[in-house]
């Protein structure tokens, strides 16, 4: 039974993965402390922040929803910046390719959250 957003999986696995994301970014190079490594330590905070914030207004389910959106658009983006960061050699392929399908299980669940939501 759900009775605090830190009981919905979507919220864990979103929480588990910005911390990864914050532990990988600290070896981006210094050059990118307000480029790249910001932007993305931004977007995976955003994800958890907007299930807590939309679960608190859940009576309104179309506001829930508004949440569970951002927080799409968020997986979204961090999967595009992962996708530089590979690129520019900042993350290790294998580091790149747990985290990318982290957020890609993490996109899935919020369309299933938003999709089944009252």
């Amino acid at each position: 039974m759900i009775q605090h957003y830190k009981d919905l999986t979507a919220y864990q696995k979103s929480y588990q993965a910005a911390l990864d994301v914050y532990r990988v970014a600290k070896q981006f190079p210094r050059e990118e402390i307000y480029g790249l490594m910001s932007q993305i330590k931004r977007a995976a905070t955003s994800i958890p922040l907007n299930i807590a914030e939309g679960y608190g207004k859940r009576q309104s389910a179309s506001e829930f929803k508004r949440f569970l959106m951002m927080a799409i658009g968020s997986s979204d983006e961090v999967r595009v910046l992962l996708d530089f960061s590979k690129d520019l050699g900042y993350v290790a392929p294998d580091v790149y390719e747990t985290l990318y399908a982290a957020y890609e299980e993490i996109g899935k669940m919020l369309n299933g959250l938003h999709s089944n939501w009252r």
